[in-house]
């Protein structure tokens, strides 16, 4: 599993193009304040292992990269261009879910965009060093 975490000051999107004909056309936005913004790629080989420890795994890191930049909120996002090794949609989508309900009961505010879409983003990322950090899981 590849993420790439910024700690972004604003981070909104709208919904663009889906990027697979499962998922129905929905036209969704949000803005968030202060938050941790993961892109998350879950590869192949996470499906070897235990869907559990996986999101352990995912939960701890964005625990600690939100914790080093003093914010409470996580947004996830599912970004399938990380490495040329991919998980399947179903997996992918049950990691996040499962990510997000573990962070949520450790009082996290924690977000997740729209699966199956390439969205239209802005970010405004500060200049510090914990505030991007990428990590191979």
């Amino acid at each position: 599993m590849k993420v790439l975490c910024f700690y972004t000051s604003e981070f909104s999107f709208e919904t663009g193009e889906a990027s697979n004909e499962k998922v129905a056309e929905k036209a969704e936005s949000a803005k968030y304040q202060n938050c941790i913004t993961a892109f998350i790629q879950a590869e192949e080989s996470d499906e070897e292992y235990d869907l559990k420890s996986r999101e352990k795994k995912l939960a701890n890191h964005l625990k600690w990269v939100a914790r080093n930049n003093k914010t409470k909120t996580v947004v996830l996002h599912s970004f399938a261009h990380l490495s040329s090794s991919k998980a399947s949609m179903e997996f992918t989508k049950k990691l996040l879910n499962a990510t997000q309900k573990r962070l949520k009961n450790g009082d996290y505010k924690t977000y997740q965009t729209p699966f199956g879409y390439f969205l239209n983003f802005n970010m405004m990322a500060p200049g510090f060093s914990m505030a991007r950090i990428f990590a191979e899981l």
